[in-house]
């Protein structure tokens, strides 16, 4: 591609660069617009606006114009819309967004975009973080040709590292119930702040609150109720903190049959969570700041295991780099005070 001014009889069948007010003083709205491809009664226009030189660009053999790239590129990171749960848009400036068509998580393969941003500062693509929540509707990656048109191998290479490399991880449990217990000098309200919260995020996620029950701070009690409520998973807000591997409500988990994969996680807040089967059902164990409707560690977790993935150790260690996390005003003590 060629750019660059160019006397108006030598702009046929360029791309006009910026956009060209009527009228000598430049007034009024943009008439000529960049973008626009100049032929024969473009040109006339212009000449009789005044206009003696534009700026232009001018695709040379083997170039591929900004929409046609866009949308190449596209069709190769998502090449089955449905499957990936994203809808693409029509190219548009050199443009293609990618939005979720419904609740999940965006899963990114982050070596493959890296080194499709390599190929060619014009050929970008920008996406959420990987395993971030999305809803219906939300952009999950937006693709952008920078310039009016890219190299045709260029583009090719970039296709080629790009294939298949977004996606939306829908969710796949529908249904959670939660368990409340209650602890001696516990305000009623904390449990229905926490109710409420819960509620919230799974609602977020499509998900519906099959049941909730309130029960003593005890092993049995909770045991028990883990084996009778219903839902594809089962969460727990205790009333006292959990506070080791083998405290009440992770011994509970174990008494019911299940098993704890671990306790304790690098996301502050949401340091004190746990997380283990009881059977097919994830189980989680929630820490106090999940009352609270802000971010904290147990959404990673919640959010991975409603959309089916597994959650090993290696995962959860991994969301030590960026888990630090806003203050929320729960915590009874702050990290660090003034």
């Amino acid at each position: 591609m060629r750019f660059g001014e160019v006397p108006l009889d030598q702009a046929k069948g360029a791309i006009l660069a910026h956009s060209v007010m009527p009228g000598a003083d430049g007034g009024g709205p943009a008439r000529f617009r960049k973008g626009l491809v100049l032929g024969p009664e473009q040109i006339d226009g212009l000449r009789a606006a005044g206009v003696a030189r534009v700026t232009v660009a001018l695709l040379e053999p083997g170039d591929v114009a900004e929409d046609s790239a866009a949308a190449a590129l596209a069709a190769a990171l998502v090449p089955d819309p449905v499957a990936s749960g994203l809808a693409v848009s029509a190219a548009f400036t050199g443009r293609v967004n990618l939005n979720a068509v419904g609740p999940g998580i965006a899963q990114i393969d982050t070596d493959a975009v890296h080194a499709l941003n390599r190929v060619d500062p014009a050929i970008t693509l920008a996406t959420l973080a990987p395993f971030s929540r999305v809803e219906q509707g939300m952009l999950v990656g937006t693709v952008k040709i920078i310039s009016y048109a890219v190299a045709a191998d260029r583009l090719a290479q970039a296709c080629d590292l790009a294939r298949a490399a977004i996606r939306v991880r829908p969710v796949v449990l529908r249904s959670a119930s939660l368990i409340l217990t209650e602890v001696p000098g516990l305000p009623d309200k904390l449990n229905a702040k926490g109710l409420t919260a819960i509620e919230g995020r799974l609602r977020a996620l499509g998900m519906d609150l099959a049941a909730h029950r309130v029960v003593a701070h005890d092993e049995a009690a909770i045991a028990q109720a883990l084996v009778d409520l219903p839902g594809d998973m089962v969460l727990i807000l205790t009333g006292s903190a959990t506070s080791d591997l083998y405290d009440t409500a992770p011994q509970a988990l174990r008494r019911a049959g299940g098993r704890v994969a671990r306790f304790g996680m690098p996301v502050d807040p949401g340091n004190l969570l746990f997380h283990g089967q009881l059977g097919q059902r994830p189980v989680i164990g929630l820490p106090g700041c999940a009352r609270s409707p802000a971010l904290n560690g147990a959404d990673w977790v919640l959010e991975r295991l409603a959309c089916g993935l597994v959650v090993s150790d290696a995962d959860v260690a991994a969301m030590g780099v960026g888990g630090l996390l806003k203050e929320i005003p729960i915590r009874p003590q702050p990290r660090e005070r003034p």
